[in-house]
């Protein structure tokens, strides 16, 4: 029993959908200073919303400080 092209097709879109999340998640990770392989968490169930909390509310070592308070 091997893979039939149905089944090469579902592996196909779900490894495009996997690196639609990556690709832009490391990218912002990336810009926001911290390492861009944070964004790999992304894909992990519950990790990805810590993820996204982390990215909301720490500084951004790539941002410069402005002593405002936000």
């Amino acid at each position: 029993m091997g893979l039939g092209v149905p089944e090469l097709v579902i592996i196909f879109l779900l490894s495009l959908t996997t690196l639609a999340f990556i690709w832009p998640a490391m990218r912002i990770c990336r810009r926001a200073g911290f390492s861009q392989w944070l964004g790999l968490l992304i894909v992990i169930p519950l990790a990805n919303i810590f993820l996204l909390w982390f990215i909301a509310f720490s500084e951004w070592p790539a941002l410069p400080r402005t002593g405002d308070g936000n």
